[in-house]
Order: structure tokens, then C-alpha cells, then sequence
């Protein structure tokens, strides 16, 4: 395992790592930042390529081991100041690493990869989730659950952004995705498939979620989740062959679209297990 000590910020190995609070900027560059040893961990064992990582002395024993697994990734030790100089924050974990980006992968290749299986199978479509802390919750609640895989149309948040990495707990890293679906195209091919498209939503006029899963339980189900403050659109609403709500007091108006994916994923599995 090449392992190099660096102290000067202005190592050009040290690149990627620049500026990684932009998320853009690793976009441009066709990297992911993966951020603390546990995520660092999920990345080295993940389908990601890992171009390198960046740890304190004070982390590098308590990654060697997985390091020593990977023996082709440089692996660059840096004194806690340059980590943050160089990363532009205060990286408390003392542990990075630069996953590649891949090519963007199809929707339909997602869909058509996941035909197989014992059980009804579960997907999660996003709408206008724009918060990345939202993103990483929901991939963490997908991974929970065994969803096969989520799919985020253009207005969504990267899920290889760090902070949707990070809240995922590197769940973004195992569960397949696509980005910038069609999601009304995709809908209406998924239905066409034998898919049944909940559309989930805090109407009191929808049925409870445990009743509508209860009748689609022989099915392939899509779980369908929108904006944080307006919900699905009209038209995505529209294109779901389902519409239903997760049961709330009447002193709460809407449940955050992370823990709203969470407990109908968890109802979707009972209903099917």
C-alpha cells in the first residue's frame, strides 16, 4: 500500500481534495468526497473506484486494515491543519477520500437489472428533494428497507454530494441509483411494467399507506416522495396509480420526506415479508 506523508498544501496530489465544501467542483473534476472512516470504509468496499484518501496519523491505524485490502490506493498522511487548509473546513473525522464519479447510469437499466427476485421488490422515485441531509436519509432508510434502488429526477440533490454521502452513512455508495430521470416517463413505463406508483402524500382524503400496500402487496411497488415544502406536483401525483398517506395527529401538517420514505418503506415491508 503506498502510503506518503505530505506537509505542504500545495502538493498537486493533494488536488482533488481541494475546495471539496463546493459541491460543483467535484462534479467538474468527475470525483465524490467521501467523508469519516466509516463512509471511507463503505467506499473502498463499494463498486466506486477510490482514487485515494487522506487521513491524519492520529486515523491511519484505525483504517489500515481495510487499507491493507486496497493495496494500489495512495494513501496520503497529513497533519490535521493542512487537512482543513487543504479541504477548506475543519474536517473533525481526520479522514477523506475521492471516490470516481462514474457515467450517469440509465433508469431503465436500473429497472430492467432488478427483475429477479423472491419477494416484491420496492423502489423509491424522488421529486424536487433538493436537500442533500434529505437525499443521504432517504438512501439510508432505502438500504433499511431493501429498496433495489432510487431514482432522483433533475431537480434532486446529487446523492454523491459528501453530505448525502455522509447522512446516508455511505448507503448512497451500495443502494443503485439513477439521476435526472424523466420521472413522468418513468412512471408511465414502470406502470406499463406491472409496477404499482404510490404517490405519497399528507391528503387526509388518501388511504392510510398500510391499507393501500395491503391491496398491492402481490406488486412491484414504487414509492413516490416530493419537495420538502410543496409535495409532488400535479402531474407526478397524476401519473401514480396509488395515492397514500401515513397517518398523522392532527396538531402536525406534513411528516419531513426522509422520515415519511422511512416509515413507508418499513409498511412496505411488512406488508409484503
Amino acid at each position: 500500500m503506498p502510503i506518503w506523508s505530505v506537509d505542504d498544501a500545495g502538493d498537486p496530489r493533494l488536488a482533488d481534495y481541494r475546495g471539496i465544501p463546493e459541491p460543483e467542483l467535484a462534479r467538474t473534476r468527475g470525483v465524490f468526497v467521501a467523508e469519516g472512516r466509516l463512509v471511507v470504509r463503505r467506499l473502498l468496499s463499494s463498486r466506486f473506484t477510490t482514487r485515494s484518501v487522506l487521513v491524519t496519523a492520529a486515523v491511519l491505524d484505525g483504517v489500515k486494515a481495510d487499507l491493507d485490502a486496497h493495496p494500489c490506493v495512495p494513501v496520503f498522511v497529513v497533519p490535521q491543519s493542512l487537512m482543513n487548509a487543504v479541504a477548506g473546513f475543519n474536517i473533525h473525522r481526520g479522514c477523506l477520500a475521492i471516490g470516481q464519479r462514474p457515467a450517469p447510469a440509465s433508469w431503465e437499466h436500473l429497472v430492467g437489472s432488478r427483475r429477479s427476485s423472491d419477494r416484491p421488490q420496492s423502489l423509491v422515485a424522488l421529486e424536487r428533494v433538493g436537500n442533500a441531509d434529505n437525499v443521504g436519509a432517504t438512501f439510508r432508510a432505502a438500504a433499511a428497507f431493501g429498496a433495489v434502488g432510487v431514482l432522483l429526477d433533475p431537480s434532486c440533490a446529487d446523492p454523491l454530494y459528501r453530505k448525502a454521502i455522509r447522512t446516508s452513512m455511505g448507503a448512497a455508495l451500495e443502494v443503485p441509483f439513477a439521476t435526472d430521470v424523466p420521472l413522468i416517463d418513468a412512471l408511465a413505463h414502470l406502470r406499463g411494467e406491472g409496477w404499482s406508483t404510490v404517490a405519497l402524500t399528507p391528503d387526509a382524503s388518501a388511504p392510510p399507506a398500510r391499507d393501500v400496500f395491503a391491496r398491492v402487496a402481490g406488486d412491484r411497488a414504487v414509492l413516490v416522495l416530493g419537495h420538502e415544502g410543496d409535495g409532488l406536483t400535479t402531474a407526478a401525483a397524476a401519473a401514480c396509480t396509488h395515492m397514500a398517506r401515513i397517518p398523522m395527529t392532527t396538531d402536525v401538517d406534513s411528516l419531513n420526506v426522509a422520515m415519511a420514505a422511512g416509515i413507508a418503506l418499513y409498511e412496505w415491508r411488512q406488508a409484503t415479508t
